[in-house]
């Protein structure tokens, strides 16, 4: 059996052969004269002719005897992978061996799954403290999309060879937003006094929750007079890197249909997708998104389908299949619990919340402690200000939202606390080792897809390098996990807190080793910025 090659597939952006450069540009795109035309076509058959032979000893790392499962192209079979720097360079059934450099590193996989490491869209928890799980649970690229971050170019230098994994950010819609009516309010006020409390921020959802500010205007409609200035920051965060729009509008319930329906505006002007926490729960709430996405073309993502629709959840997955069989661009995701959590000073536990989320206080558990809340200890946390775990979905929902094709899986991972929702550490491995081993709701293979290329399909547009990941290719990044089916699980709890999950026994970040043999190897810093399109270097 011939090696797999795929590089045309993957559209390698920086591909090394002048034949396969020349020849994947289309010919209207570069009109060559025909003496420039006869010299590549020289060039492509010396460059091919030379690399038919291999280069001995051209390998770093080699993966032996994996069965190696890749989502795109289908392929599920035992295989040997080569790795040389960042790149998977072949994929073959031949033995590697004679080409591993003599320092290089081989990995037998035997009895093991190879397969794209995976890739988290909705990830709060950013510090090493909390990467430390996420890696151990297979995650090679988390990324803050929900909440993003309002001083995304200052968070990219801060986290720049110091994180074990990629990372990423959209830009935050909440965040700016407060600043715009900050300033309005208090003329005095600068935007770059605001912004300097963001500077810092390593974990926003925790963070912005609580700043004085934006407690402030979480109840204030933004006028129409003040969208141009909105938008200028957004663009601006755009231009830093930002993936797209983090829209949590729930955590500001000011926000009037009318803004909501210009961001989206804003977001289809610039193709830069939304990646939206609806207003409130249930139907209502997703027709209102979906409505904007269809008037005006934005690119949507819709987080934590599960959590926003509790027993509607059949509806309103019906509702985003029917948008997306008439060819809107939306996309959904949920994580395999059946509690929620958050800030309990979050607006969405104001009034009447126990009617609307129809949960009681027994059902919110204090994240510092464990204990479950009552009225007296609601108010008296509400108060203090902190995490809690809201305890509000059915079993059958999750095998639902886990099962349906079009849906991706993403953790919503917390900011590291010990005894933080179980999803910060155990995700993905809840879904291989519960759902697809242990219940059958899904196949290996679907639930890779909705873990890698899916995730990754997402974001292709806003941020091309993308394209080279949730893929085992010739030619694609090597981010890979490599763990055992048999075994792998989550074992964080809600009543011990976070734990390493079980059954991870490789994973590789640009070719780097950051697990090994299940035990993560320390000051390998091998995570790199995934950015937008629009990104923009900094001047000197």
């Amino acid at each position: 059996m011939k090696p797999v090659n795929n590089i045309a597939k993957s559209k390698r952006l920086h591909l090394r052969h002048v034949g396969t450069l020349a020849s994947s540009f289309p010919r209207k795109t570069i009109p060559l004269i025909p003496s420039l035309h006869v010299l590549l076509v020289l060039l492509a058959s010396f460059s091919i002719g030379r690399t038919a032979e291999p280069s001995p000893r051209d390998l770093d790392i080699i993966l032996v005897n994996g069965r190696v499962m890749d989502p795109e192209t289908g392929l599920d079979g035992i295989r040997n992978v080569g790795i040389s720097g960042d790149t998977v360079i072949t994929i073959t059934d031949q033995s590697l061996d004679s080409r591993l450099h003599t320092n290089g590193t081989r990995i037998d996989s035997t009895g093991l799954v190879v397969a794209p490491g995976f890739i988290d869209l909705h990830a709060h928890g950013q510090t090493d403290a909390a990467i430390r799980y996420r890696v151990q649970d297979g995650v090679t690229t988390a990324l803050e999309l929900e909440w993003g971050y309002p001083e995304i170019r200052e968070w990219l230098e801060a986290k720049k060879d110091r994180s074990r994994i990629h990372y990423g950010a959209s830009v935050s819609h909440g965040f700016n937003r407060a600043i715009v009516l900050a300033v309005m309010n208090d003329p005095d006020t600068t935007s770059d006094e605001l912004m300097r409390a963001a500077k810092d921020m390593s974990e926003p959802l925790r963070v912005l929750q609580n700043l004085p500010f934006f407690i402030a205007t979480r109840s204030s409609s933004l006028p129409d007079s003040e969208t141009e200035t909105l938008n200028k920051l957004m663009m601006r965060g755009l231009s830093e890197g930002g993936l797209g729009i983090g829209l949590a509008h729930a955590y500001y319930p000011g926000a009037s249909y009318r803004e909501i329906f210009r961001i989206f505006q804003f977001a289809a002007q610039n193709q830069a997708p939304i990646f939206v926490h609806v207003r409130e729960k249930g139907m209502g709430a997703m027709q209102e998104v979906i409505a904007n996405a269809a008037a005006t073309g934005a690119p949507l993502h819709i987080v934590h389908a599960n959590s926003m629709s509790g027993h509607e959840l059949p509806e309103v997955l019906e509702l985003i299949g029917d948008a997306r069989s008439r060819g809107l661009d939306i996309t959904t995701e949920t994580y395999p619990y059946t509690a929620g959590s958050t800030n309990i000073n979050a607006a969405i536990f104001d009034d009447d919340w126990q009617q609307r989320l129809r949960i009681t206080y027994g059902d919110l558990q204090w994240q510092d402690t464990g204990e479950r809340l009552t009225e007296e200890s609601f108010h008296k946390y509400r108060k203090i200000g902190g995490t809690i775990i809201a305890h509000s979905m059915r079993e059958p929902m999750i095998q639902l939202a886990v099962s349906t094709p079009f849906v991706i899986i993403a953790s919503d991972a917390m900011s590291y606390a010990p005894l933080a929702h179980p999803r910060s550490a155990g995700t993905f491995s809840r879904t291989l080792g519960r759902y697809v081993r242990d219940q059958g709701v899904l196949d290996l293979m679907r639930a890779l897809r909705k873990m890698t290329l899916m995730p990754a399909q997402r974001l292709e547009n806003i941020a091309p390098m993308m394209r080279l990941k949730g893929r085992v290719q010739e030619g694609a990044d090597a981010d890979l996990v490599v763990f055992d089916p048999n075994t792998i699980i989550d074992t964080a709890t809600f009543e011990k807190g976070l734990k390493e999950s079980r059954g991870i026994q490789h994973v590789l970040v640009s070719g780097t080793q950051v697990v090994r043999h299940g035990e993560l190897v320390e000051n390998e810093f091998a995570g790199r910025p995934i950015l937008g399109r629009y990104y923009q270097p900094p001047r000197k």
